[in-house]
């Protein structure tokens, strides 16, 4: 029965897909989408050869795929087709990064990317603001701008994805080329610039998705107390957060992230104030201790005054950089312990060029830095923001995070969740299940029974 329903799953989707006309689909090296004003972003088709050679290949993994599963469960088959997904990466890395970056959007929002079948290992589970994660891995703003494949993303696995940064009016962001990848060092730097449709068409999306969860609950016979801490969030299984960024040309920064908040809050699990991206003018002074805590003083009142069901307002964060002094770590703690907010991400990328970038041929370009090597730097930052909070306040790691071992070591530092975006752009789907099973392994070798119980261990 199984085997009869994938074919048929196969057979449908590819079917569907070539009437339609071609479709790029894959994970690559890419980051941050195309650029987005007033108008509809416009169909990026596929260089003759390159999309010819992508096609063909993707229809020989549908075919194998289909004589596969009639001789394999489903989570055999499972774990074939997110390993069949590196076969695409070389693909990719040949086109440019915004067009495969569009073409991967493309592939998850349109459902040609693996569903995760398989369950979590029990020891990745945790709870966070009252939610349940099945595992603390998730996929950090800037892939999925403009909340366009939450559910494919949601589907490989993350235990939660971040969409945006979005901004209150459609920008076009920096002029191309702003992508720069350097392969061997495992990192990209960008310099896209809050690239974004805009709240409204974020909203639009978002709210079309939050009513079809919904109709799926009135429909379904299942039932829950009303004292159980509820399962996945408002995209479904899985946790979204919605980032908020401000226009390039806005003058009161503080009334666009408000208005984010009154757009979009509805439809998020947790928001992100995004004052940390080195790409906006001016956007970075906003972590200055008076600025900031003004700020979040004004997006709290925004969030609190709005109609709010038994579950109460989504939890409110605030993403910084790490190209801070210790001074302003010490007033950031600060402003976070006086106003409760509900946590921090750290960080977002990095100006600075550390070793072996400073001696590579693109070190110049300007931009963020993401990648392998902000990992140390990231991870430092974290570790001090952990002691200086004390621990009263969820992290979020990113940064550098590659493998099982990366994500442990966040979590060592003090990071209750871990996110990544470069190195699964560089190793695609097939990445997922391989970090939270080396996750589950680190873990059960030091002798802790949950992510919980890990968090901050080097800081004790």
């Amino acid at each position: 029965m199984a085997a009869r329903v994938w074919r048929s799953s196969i057979r449908d989707a590819l079917f569907k897909k070539l009437k339609s006309g071609p479709v790029g689909g894959g994970f690559a090296p890419r980051l941050a989408s195309t650029a987005a004003g007033t108008r509809a972003a416009p169909k990026i088709p596929p260089p003759p050869r390159k999309g010819r050679l992508l096609t063909g290949t993707m229809i020989g993994l549908a075919i194998a795929g289909g004589a596969y599963v009639s001789t394999a469960d489903e989570a055999t088959f499972c774990g074939w087709l997110f390993k069949a997904t590196k076969f695409l990466n070389p693909f990719f890395a040949l086109l440019d990064p915004e067009v495969a970056h569009r073409l991967a959007v493309s592939a998850a929002s349109h459902g040609l990317v693996p569903r995760e079948k398989r369950p979590d290992p029990a020891i990745l589970g945790l709870e966070v603001w009252g939610r349940k994660f099945t595992n603390p891995i998730g996929l950090a703003a800037g892939f999925d701008k403009n909340a366009e494949a939450v559910e494919g993303l949601l589907g490989l696995g993350f235990g939660f994805v971040e969409v945006g940064s979005v901004t209150p009016i459609p920008q076009e962001g920096n002029p191309k080329p702003r992508i720069f990848r350097l392969r061997q060092e495992g990192a990209i730097i960008n310099r896209c610039g809050f690239n974004s449709e805009g709240i409204v068409v974020v909203a639009k999306r978002l709210g079309a998705q939050h009513g079809k969860r919904k109709m799926e609950e009135t429909s379904s016979s299942l039932s829950s107390s009303g004292d159980e801490v509820k399962q996945g969030g408002k995209a479904g299984p899985g946790i979204l957060g919605v980032n908020l960024g401000k226009n390039k040309t806005s003058e009161d920064a503080a009334a666009d992230y408000v208005q984010g908040v009154h757009t979009l809050s509805q439809y998020a699990d947790y928001l992100v104030i995004n004052v940390s991206s080195p790409n906006t003018p001016g956007l970075r002074k906003l972590q200055g201790r008076k600025q900031l805590k003004d700020l979040v003083k004004k997006v709290q009142a925004a969030r609190d005054e709005m109609q709010w069901a038994e579950e109460g307002p989504p939890p409110l964060l605030v993403k910084i950089a790490p190209d801070l002094s210790k001074q302003d770590l010490d007033d950031i703690a600060a402003v976070a312990l006086a106003l409760r907010l509900d946590g921090l991400i750290i960080s977002n990328t990095t100006v600075s060029r550390p070793d072996p970038v400073s001696r590579h041929p693109l070190a110049g370009e300007s931009g963020g830095l993401s990648g392998k090597p902000l990992f140390d730097l990231s991870t430092n930052i974290l570790k001090e923001m952990y002691i200086l909070t004390r621990g009263k306040i969820p992290l979020i790691g990113c940064g550098g995070v590659s493998s099982g071992e990366d994500a442990y070591k966040k979590i060592r530092a003090g990071a209750t969740l871990v996110q990544l975006y470069t190195a699964f752009a560089y190793g695609g789907p097939a990445l997922i299940p391989q970090i939270k099973s080396e996750l589950a392994e680190c873990l059960e070798r030091d002798g802790f029974k949950s992510v919980q119980e890990a968090v901050g261990a080097d800081c004790r």
